[in-house]
């Protein structure tokens, strides 16, 4: 699953009808300030820590175990369903994913890209706490599925572990996923897979 991602540039994200975000950001850990479009405000990137605090959270330091969220129990975790049950559907942009690779025999961080050069919306969800003195903070978490008959995802994570991957979401769907009436609608959605050819190579550190 994605714990390392490159958000969408600026310039990226220009190509787009919105304005362009107007914080500072750069390559993404669990805990990172990265740009998002929820439905509940699609015409504006919002900054959102990358990793779902869910209301009841006493400190920030939740992002660092939910900034993945099996689609498979979305519904059910404490930490999740409640974004899930209310529809808070984001898009998260990003121009590369990073994941371990252990097929010489050690993890090597490799690189994952649309081979055309766009960004990728990943699908996801978001939380808002509402602060009594300050401006809102939000929070998203990248919604995963099995990767076990992905030709790019299966080759990531170590070989006893479940073969996992983010949902890119096809071009033309990005409105549809934001626009989700129910979990019906989400739930197949998620099945689908982006059309976009991806690129993969080595990028260690």
């Amino acid at each position: 699953m994605c714990a390392n991602y490159r958000p969408s540039s600026r310039e990226a994200l220009a190509a787009f009808p919105l304005p362009p975000p107007d914080f500072t950001y750069g390559e993404a850990y669990p805990g990172s300030l990265v740009p998002i479009v929820t439905n509940f405000a699609p015409r504006i990137w919002v900054p959102a820590c990358f990793g779902l605090i869910p209301g009841w959270a006493k400190d920030t330091k939740i992002a660092r175990s939910t900034y993945n969220a099996r689609s498979e129990t979305v519904a059910e975790k404490p930490s999740f369903r409640h974004a899930w049950q209310r529809g808070q559907l984001c898009i998260i942009p990003a121009d590369a994913i990073f994941e371990p690779c252990y097929e010489t025999g050690k993890a090597v961080r490799w690189r994952i890209e649309r081979e055309d050069g766009k960004p990728m919306g990943l699908a996801g969800l978001w939380e808002r706490k509402l602060a009594d003195d300050g401006p809102s903070s939000w929070s998203m978490t990248m919604l995963t599925i099995n990767a076990d008959n992905d030709p790019v995802f299966r080759r990531f994570h170590k070989p006893e572990d479940e073969k996992r991957s983010v949902v890119i979401l096809p071009d033309d769907a990005w409105g549809d996923w934001l626009r989700c009436k129910s979990d019906r609608d989400a739930a197949g959605i998620l099945a689908e897979r982006a059309s976009a050819e991806l690129v993969t190579h080595a990028d260690p550190r």
